[in-house]
């Protein structure tokens, strides 16, 4: 079931200060919106920890959290490189005619003539438009412009049908 993944919203990524700060890059958008996901679960290697709440705020251009046992810099420093994921049903529910990229991750894609053309790997953005890499018989890049070539989302289905050439 979807809603029971985990999904990685950000990764720790440095030390903030002596008081066990650190710093985070978020995935989330905007970037504070990795406080309002509940719980985190903080993955390193074997090591795991649930946080229930963690405070944070932006600082300069990136953003820092403070964990609830974490009181100095030494605790701290054993989280450096470890992600922050949070259960899919802790996020809110898509608007109307929008979804989450890591919903759209493993849908099966088909062209409208019903040619199977893979799986969808993941998505990146190139900032004029997102893009869905479509795994199968080779790797396909096709940008998700709803109406022009991503006709149809299913998550119901698990299914994708875009305008593409095959052959593309």
């Amino acid at each position: 079931m979807i809603a029971d993944r985990l999904l990685t919203v950000g990764k720790i990524v440095g030390l903030h200060g002596v008081g066990g700060w650190l710093k985070i890059e978020s995935y989330t958008q905007p970037r504070l919106a990795i406080f309002a996901y509940r719980p985190w679960r903080i993955a390193l290697g074997a090591a795991q920890v649930e946080v229930a709440s963690a405070q944070g705020h932006e600082q300069g251009k990136g953003v820092v959290a403070k964990l609830p046992d974490c009181h100095d810099r030494d605790a701290a420093a054993r989280w450096i490189g470890a992600t922050i994921e949070v259960p899919r049903s802790a996020l809110p529910k898509a608007k109307r005619g929008q979804v989450y990229w890591a919903d759209l991750e493993g849908l099966d894609v088909f062209t409208v003539e019903g040619v199977a053309l893979g799986k969808v790997s993941h998505l990146f953005s190139t900032g004029a438009n997102d893009v869905l890499v479509v795994q199968g018989d080779r790797e396909r890049l096709i940008p998700y412009v709803t109406g022009q070539f991503v006709k149809k989302v299913d998550l119901d289905a698990g299914r994708i049908t875009v305008d593409w050439d095959v052959d593309f």
